[in-house]
């Protein structure tokens, strides 16, 4: 296995189980991308001004130093253990768990985060860390949720924003890479208010309202097939709460892919909207794309 080169796979390790459930799944992402693969474990402690090493009166392996290099040791020897001959390697980076992830995941293919851990510093609590890495990392994040499929399709959120064109990309690769079909699923409402002394059209043509976002989903998957000749691409077109369809395809698909922000609104992919909700309540692995370098 070819994976010593690249940018790694940067997985969050807590010591909670969760925690090692994204060590087994950052390990095999790694693997398909034949990259290797980093565990980061934020230590907060030295911020707080608290002994380090191990107490007089104790064992000498005692003290919260040697148990962070233990936490990662153990998710080392479990990633090792998930894919042999992947190449590992294990750092504790002194600091609060979201600086020190978002710092990991400027240099990463792709950042692979648990949806809760132990909590308090250095918890990857969905609604804290989590949330955070995915709103403002740069570069892909993946959250684990739900259960690991490896024969569903990969799910794409489409709402024709440059961010849903990211998303759009990525999930195709990711779809080619793992050989299975892509749906790109465009869900659409009535019109409705986005923002203050809006005015909305008493009447309004239904169908001419779903040619348009026909048009919106066909626009955003053209040019897949000549990229990725072998690639099955479904169009899935939704009249829902863009929030709501996106859980529903989740329950089939072996990963979800949105944008960290869309158009906002009812169709946007706002992270704390559309993409928060997918983030809370998918029935599988969800990655959050945004671009590089955007802030």
């Amino acid at each position: 296995m070819n994976s010593n080169t690249g940018a790694p796979v940067v997985v969050g390790v807590d010591g909670s189980t969760t925690a090692l459930d994204a060590v087994r799944l950052a390990a095999r992402e790694a693997a398909l991308r034949q990259r290797p693969l980093k565990v980061v474990h934020a230590f907060i402690w030295p911020l707080m001004n608290v002994p380090l090493g191990p107490s007089a009166f104790g064992p000498p392996e005692g003290g919260l130093r040697n148990q962070a290099e233990r936490i990662v040791a153990e998710a080392v020897a479990e990633a090792e253990k998930a894919v042999p001959g992947l190449t590992v390697t294990g750092e504790v980076v002194d600091g609060a768990s979201t600086p020190v992830l978002l710092a990991a995941a400027r240099d990463a293919a792709l950042t692979v985060l648990g949806n809760r851990g132990l909590g308090g510093f250095g918890g990857l609590l969905l609604g804290s860390t989590s949330t955070q890495v995915a709103e403002y990392a740069d570069g892909p994040v993946l959250v684990v949720r739900g259960e690991e499929r490896t024969d569903g399709p990969v799910v794409v959120g489409v709402d024709g924003s440059e961010l849903s064109e990211l998303a759009v990309a990525f999930a195709a690769e990711e779809a080619a890479r793992r050989q299975t079909r892509l749906v790109a699923v465009h869900a659409w409402l009535n019109p409705a208010p986005v923002g203050p002394g809006d005015v909305l059209p008493l009447v309004y043509d239904v169908d001419a309202l779903r040619s348009e976002e026909e048009r919106v989903l066909a626009e955003a998957v053209a040019g897949l097939a000549e990229r990725y000749p072998q690639l099955t691409v479904e169009q899935r077109l939704v009249r829902g709460a863009p929030k709501r369809v996106l859980v529903q395809e989740s329950a089939e698909a072996q990963l979800v892919v949105v944008g960290a922000r869309g158009h906002g609104g009812l169709a946007g992919m706002l992270l704390g909207s559309v993409s928060h909700a997918v983030l809370h309540q998918a029935h599988c692995p969800v990655v959050v794309v945004r671009p590089t370098g955007s802030h």
